[in-house]
């Protein structure tokens, strides 16, 4: 363990993390996130070396070092989004630890690389005793909670078909290819990303399976283009969630959505800084996609249900 004498005398600096640094991210990181294994950081690193982060970006984001050995790291994941037509660089800022003896050096690793006016960085997973802190440096809460529907009780005035991704998903004219690598790659992080087929368009819907409590299943609305596809669409969708295990979903939210049956909670704010605010309904490429804590259970278990009650009914399916 060290100690004020020696942290003292220490090199430390904050840089860039590189792929022979990962072994010691995810020994540092399992060490600080007791909830999670280490299973869980092996993932999340090799989820962010294969994601297509944007050019000049760091792939893993940065560590801190004392004289070679990391001490502290702080995750983000830079992706390409289209905004208004044209390609915006934007930042989830993920999971972060320093080692107790090095507290007094986090503001090197939570200040660096956060000054590109440019680029937009978001929070998605704030703990509450650093909201204060996020709000002194700039950040402006735009999401106040979230709201739990059972979609299959509401009404759909549209005849709509729900099936999940595919292999030919690329001919689909109506996606935007940024769309349909997308709803892929959110497929291969364990993803139920599905489209909805109604008047001769297409809309792309992307879920998280979520558990809580180790009894309650729900589905967490990802991504979709806007959240009023979502409420149009939500009787068909529920019923294709329910038949997967998952009745509730779960989505982002300022309030109470009119066209859909549930209640809304007042918690797990979210928030950002920069030129482009967070659209509600797109937390595509964060976190809570890429690598979110993993029951085995509850995502082997919505693909058997998937395979045992829509086999030979013509519903896509990507691995």
């Amino acid at each position: 363990m060290a100690t004020v004498h020696s942290v003292s005398q220490a090199r430390i600096r904050c840089r860039e993390i590189r792929t022979a640094d990962h072994d010691g991210i995810v020994n540092l990181l399992t060490n600080g996130f007791r909830n999670r294994t280490r299973d869980h950081w092996v993932r999340a690193l090799k989820r962010l070396s294969d994601h297509p982060t944007p050019p000049g970006f760091p792939k893993s984001g940065y560590l801190l070092e004392c004289n070679g050995t990391p001490v502290g790291v702080s995750l983000h994941i830079y992706s390409s989004i289209p905004v208004n037509g044209e390609p915006r660089i934007r930042c989830n800022l993920s999971s972060w630890y320093v080692e107790p003896a090095f507290r007094s050096h986090a503001t090197m690793l939570t200040s660096h690389g956060r000054n590109r006016n440019d680029v937009t960085f978001f929070n998605v997973t704030p703990a509450p005793h650093t909201l204060p802190i996020l709000e002194a440096q700039g950040y402006v809460r735009y999401c106040r909670g979230w709201f739990a529907t059972v979609p299959a009780l509401s009404a759909s005035p549209d005849a709509a078909r729900v099936k999940l991704v595919a292999p030919d998903i690329c001919h689909d004219k109506d996606l935007q290819p940024f769309e349909k690598e997308l709803l892929v790659a959110h497929a291969n992080y364990g993803c139920i990303s599905v489209i909805c087929n109604a008047n001769n368009r297409t809309y792309p819907f992307v879920f998280v399976p979520r558990r809580k409590f180790d009894v309650i299943s729900f589905a967490y609305l990802i991504y979709c283009r806007d959240v009023a596809d979502f409420v149009r669409f939500a009787g068909p969708l529920g019923r294709f969630l329910a038949k997967s295990g998952f009745p509730v979903v779960v989505l982002d939210s300022n309030g109470p959505i009119r066209g859909l049956v549930g209640k809304y909670i007042d918690a797990r704010p979210k928030y950002f800084k920069g030129p482009h605010q967070p659209r509600l309904g797109d937390q595509a490429y964060s976190e809570l996609a890429m690598f979110p804590i993993r029951d085995e259970s509850i995502w082997t278990g919505w693909r058997q249900n998937l395979r045992a009650g829509m086999s030979g009914k013509g519903w896509g399916y990507s691995k």
